[in-house]
């Protein structure tokens, strides 16, 4: 049974990720949901961030995947529509994938972008509500046990779509954020929202853990 938030510790996350590696998703404990197939995985990439828009958060989090075994499948990958670099980047990963596990499935998503580069607060709120408005109906069915995401401006709307969907008793999804690892003393905008609404918070550096008590320091993980 996962712990609430307030009873994580270093060491169960810790235990929570060796887990995922050795792809023990019993210890999750949540029903497969409909839609994708086995136990899915919610990816968020705005560029990938399944989960960012120029690359590195989508380097990121395929560097997380390859560490996982065949048993978080199929995943499933959410992209920003105007993310024109992280398709080619995650279609070879899970093309190298398939040579190894023949079973291998994935599938691509788009939603609207929440935030462009440099765009005003006062506008990004209004496309930030067109974007969870968006992810409502693919969250629902897509239906993912676990969301994995790592600081694009993208998977805030579908985590808080997750979070919807879990409040109204539809499907209960984890959240495992991983705050990338540039982000050495402070968090990104996606991490400062997410902080409060994940179930694991990881960060990679130990100035961001006595910044941010609820996170889990487990070192460079990518």
């Amino acid at each position: 049974m996962i712990k609430s938030p307030k009873q994580l510790t270093d060491a169960s996350s810790a235990e929570l990720f060796a887990r995922m590696k050795t792809a023990s998703f019993a210890e999750i404990s949540l029903k497969t949901g409909s839609g994708c197939g086995q136990s899915s995985l919610g990816l968020i990439s705005s560029a990938l961030r399944a989960f960012h828009t120029d690359g590195g958060h989508t380097t990121e989090i395929l560097r997380l995947l390859s560490c996982l075994s065949e048993s978080y499948s199929p995943r499933c990958y959410i992209l920003a529509d105007s993310d024109k670099m992280s398709e080619a980047k995650i279609r070879s990963f899970e093309q190298k994938r398939a040579e190894r596990f023949s079973n291998s499935q994935f599938t691509l998503d788009r939603i609207p972008r929440s935030r462009e580069v440099r765009q005003s607060w006062t506008s990004s709120v209004v496309t930030t509500a067109y974007s969870i408005l968006y992810s409502l109906p693919l969250t629902y069915r897509l239906k993912p046990d676990l969301i994995l995401c790592n600081g694009p401006g993208t998977c805030v709307p579908v985590c808080i779509s997750a979070l919807l969907l879990g409040l109204l008793g539809m499907k209960r999804a984890i959240i495992v954020y991983v705050e990338s690892i540039c982000r050495v003393e402070t968090l990104s905008l996606s991490g400062k929202i997410l902080y409060y609404f994940s179930d694991y918070f990881i960060v990679q550096w130990p100035a961001l853990k006595e910044k941010y008590p609820k996170s889990v320091y487990l070192g460079r993980i990518v």
